[in-house]
Order: C-alpha cells, then sequence, then structure tokens
C-alpha cells in the first residue's frame, strides 16, 4: 500500500505553529518539499498519497492542509493557496507524458492515469484547443501501463512516466513542454492548500523553509531515491533541478490563471471557484 503516515515528535505546543494533518504527494517531484517538514511542525502528522487522493481526503475533512493537484483547487471551491512552495514546470516536466497510437487530431478516447486530475484535464484542454478533439475517457489504473489499455492515447503521470513504454507510439508528449512551447507560462501541477477559514498561523512559513532545506539537499535526495525509481542518481537530479520548478512566482500565478480559464470555457471546472492567494511574499 503506497500511503503512509509519518509521525513528528511533540515538543511544547506554545512554542511552535499549530499541530495540523498534511497530506503530501508520494512522487520524487514532491520530496524536496517536505524535506525537514516533521521537525519544522512539530506534533503534526504528514500522509504521504497519490495527489487525486489527497485532494479527496482534504475536501472529506481528513486533512488539514494538502499539497493537491492545481484542478482540485478550481473544482472544489472553499480553498486558499497557503504558501509560495508548489510543484511546476518551465518546459518538460518528464513526468507527464501523453502517448498516441494515432494522430493526436484522430484520438478518439484517452486512458487517463487515475494518479492525478490535474495532468488528465490538461489533456483535454491541450487536444481540444489544439487538435479540435474531445475524446471519450477512461481509467487506467495506478499500477497499469499503457499495455493495459487499448485506447488512443495513454496519460501517464508520475514516476512511473519517467520510464518509457514497452511499445512504439504514433506520438509521444511531454505536456509540461507542450503547454510551455503553447502559452509561454510555466504550469503549476500542485499546489500546498488550506480550506480558506483554516488558522494556518506558521505554516505558511514551515512549508516554505521545507522547501528551501529540499532544494539544497537536492543531491541527496537523488541518491536516496534513484534506486527505488530504477533510474540513474544523475537523472534524478536533472529532473529535480532542471525539469521542475518549485517557486510560486508572478509567471506561476499567471499559468495558473490561463490554465482555470481554459478549463472554465471547456466546462472541467466550477464557475464559482476563484484563485485566492493567502498573504505570502512571491518574486
Amino acid at each position: 500500500m503506497l500511503r503512509r503516515t509519518i509521525m513528528s515528535n511533540s515538543v511544547e505546543p506554545d512554542a511552535q505553529p499549530a499541530m495540523v494533518r498534511l497530506g503530501a504527494v508520494s512522487y520524487l517531484n514532491s520530496r524536496p518539499l517536505i524535506e525537514g517538514l516533521g521537525e519544522l511542525l512539530p506534533g503534526s502528522s504528514i500522509e504521504l498519497d497519490y495527489p487525486s487522493r489527497l485532494a479527496d481526503s482534504l475536501a472529506a475533512g481528513n486533512l488539514d492542509v494538502a499539497l493537491i493537484p492545481s484542478i482540485e483547487y478550481f473544482r472544489r471551491g472553499g480553498y486558499a493557496i497557503i504558501s509560495d512552495a508548489c510543484v511546476a514546470a518551465r518546459g518538460p516536466v518528464m513526468s507527464v507524458k501523453l502517448y498516441c497510437r494515432v494522430h493526436p487530431g484522430e484520438i478518439k478516447t484517452m486512458a487517463l492515469d487515475e494518479g492525478s486530475r490535474t495532468s488528465a484535464t490538461l489533456a483535454k484542454v491541450i487536444l481540444a484547443e489544439r487538435y479540435g478533439v474531445t475524446p471519450s475517457t477512461e481509467p487506467l489504473s495506478m499500477d497499469s501501463w499503457t499495455t493495459d489499455s487499448q485506447a488512443d492515447a495513454v496519460l501517464l503521470i508520475g514516476d512511473r512516466a519517467m520510464h518509457s513504454p514497452a511499445e512504439s507510439f504514433v506520438e509521444e508528449f511531454d505536456l509540461g513542454q507542450l503547454w510551455y512551447e503553447w502559452t509561454g507560462l510555466p504550469f503549476v501541477f500542485a499546489m500546498w492548500v488550506a480550506h480558506a477559514d483554516a488558522d494556518m498561523t506558521g505554516i505558511a512559513s514551515a512549508l516554505s523553509t521545507a522547501r528551501d532545506q529540499g532544494i539544497a539537499a537536492v543531491q541527496r535526495i537523488a541518491h536516496d531515491e534513484a534506486p527505488g525509481l530504477n533510474i540513474t542518481e544523475q537523472t534524478a537530479h536533472r529532473y529535480l533541478t532542471q525539469n521542475l520548478y518549485y517557486h510560486m512566482t508572478s509567471a506561476e500565478r499567471s499559468g495558473l490563471k490561463l490554465f482555470h480559464e481554459l478549463a472554465l470555457q471547456h466546462n472541467l471546472v466550477k464557475r464559482n471557484a476563484n484563485v485566492v492567494f493567502s498573504d505570502f511574499v512571491t518574486a
């Protein structure tokens, strides 16, 4: 079972930020965001799971803060983005791939990785906007591979998308690269979110500090995580330092807002959902 919970050591509660239940993505791409987070938020719990499950847990009230897919922020409503730490790409992301068995303009069916709903929405937006197609979709379980579906196109995300499938395709797209070449803006895949009325005193600072510590420790993270993913340490390091960005700057905000607008045009999100940033400073 992939889901697991990390409990941090408790200390005097009046000297620390509030104890919270956090949910973080279990993929390599999010590993730098939780570096030392247990020590920064003593007494809190950190649950590691797939992004889609974290979104459901936050909505159900089982988590106070979660690193959720950006599309879930627009679909649920009542949330605020509470940190300038995020998972974004400014070009190829390497871990979000769309494999096409036919020309993109001829896609009629698409299998969507159940691990993330943001990438699924991004694939739908790009196919509709750039190729004029709206394929029917089917789920692809999180332990399946491209060969487990006969759909015209298959979307894979996360760690398994970093490995090449054992079959050939007419087209293979890195959706981070496709988005950036099309819009000129970064794409935000996930961000730290909480219910808008929640008391997040001290939490945003801890999340930013964890991100900074993670970036500083990226060589060790790559060394530790690469063997379990069956990739080289060099590949893991390049992925974490060249394919991903972890700061929510004004460019990331603009990309996030454009994604919201396009998803709205295609009726993929709530019309009353707004982009709300808590009071944190970005470059």
